[in-house]
C-alpha cells in the first residue's frame, strides 16, 4: 500500500510599516544589484574563458564589491540576503 502524502498551502498578508517598507526596498534592490552583477561575472567568464565562476569565487567579488567607493551602499543591508542571491 502507497503512503499518501498531503501537501499544504498557507498564505500570510504582510503590512510593514513605512520604515520596514523603506528597508525591504532598499535590500530588494541590493539583491537585485548583486545578482546581475554576479550573472554578469559569470557570464563573461564563461564567453570569453570557458571558465565557471563559483559561489565561493562570487562570494569573493561581493566583498571586494563592498570595499568599493560605489558600492558601499550594500553593507548598509543585510549580507544574508546579498549572500542567497549569489547562490
Amino acid at each position: 500500500m502507497a503512503a499518501v502524502h498531503v501537501k499544504r498551502a498557507f498564505k500570510f498578508r504582510f503590512y510593514p510599516t513605512d520604515a520596514q517598507a523603506a528597508e525591504l526596498s532598499r535590500t530588494f534592490g541590493c539583491v537585485r544589484k548583486v545578482y546581475n552583477m554576479a550573472l554578469q561575472a559569470r557570464t563573461e567568464a564563461w564567453t570569453l574563458r570557458r571558465e565557471r565562476v563559483s559561489y565561493n569565487a562570487t562570494s569573493a567579488m561581493l566583498t571586494a564589491w563592498k570595499k568599493t567607493e560605489e558600492l558601499a551602499y550594500l553593507s548598509e543591508v543585510s549580507s544574508v540576503p546579498l549572500q542567497q542571491s549569489l547562490r
